[in-house]
């Protein structure tokens, strides 16, 4: 992580009405939606915040999820085994505040998000996003992802070679 800041759990200590990613549903998901997918136990959300401020940076979302083995990349398929589905982190949301682009603070909460998945104590075997436009996902290809299932913009990295992508 970048050193002036911290990633850390959401909490109701943290200030979410004045961050403003330019994109408005992921702005609003934080501010009214975030703490009651955490408290149903739909998404973890981790923030990072700027610690001379404390100001919140940016966010992401991870939950738990499943992919069909017939869905992946052939060539990522050669050593799973053949069950119907692959265990998967599903990044749900990231999004990184004005304020703060520019500073390489997405790919760090990127890189925060597949170690979290990776030691998780729930097996995962990759880290899955559908990215919400074109840009975002150009921003995963970039960090290895890569397109599954016929839709461009639902991409996939196996966790083991999240440590490989570019930076």
């Amino acid at each position: 992580m970048t050193a002036p800041f911290r990633v850390e759990v959401l909490g109701h200590t943290h200030a979410r009405e004045a961050f403003s990613c330019g994109v408005q549903a992921l702005d609003q998901y934080l501010v009214t939606r975030a703490s009651q997918d955490v408290r149903r136990r739909m998404s973890a959300c981790y923030v990072a915040v700027e610690i001379d401020s404390q100001r919140l940076a940016g966010y992401y979302t991870l939950a738990a999820g499943g992919v069909p083995l017939n869905e992946l990349p052939p060539g990522l398929t050669q050593r799973l085994p053949r069950y119907p589905s692959v265990p998967v982190a599903r990044l749900g949301r990231l999004a990184v505040d004005k304020a703060f682009h520019g500073r390489k603070l997405g790919a760090a909460l990127l890189a925060d998000a597949a170690v979290r998945a990776a030691r998780s104590e729930v097996a995962v075997h990759a880290l899955i996003v559908d990215a919400k436009d074109e840009g975002a996902a150009a921003f995963y290809r970039h960090h290895g992802f890569e397109p599954m299932g016929g839709q461009g913009r639902q991409l996939f990295v196996p966790l083991q070679r999240f440590n490989q992508a570019p930076s």
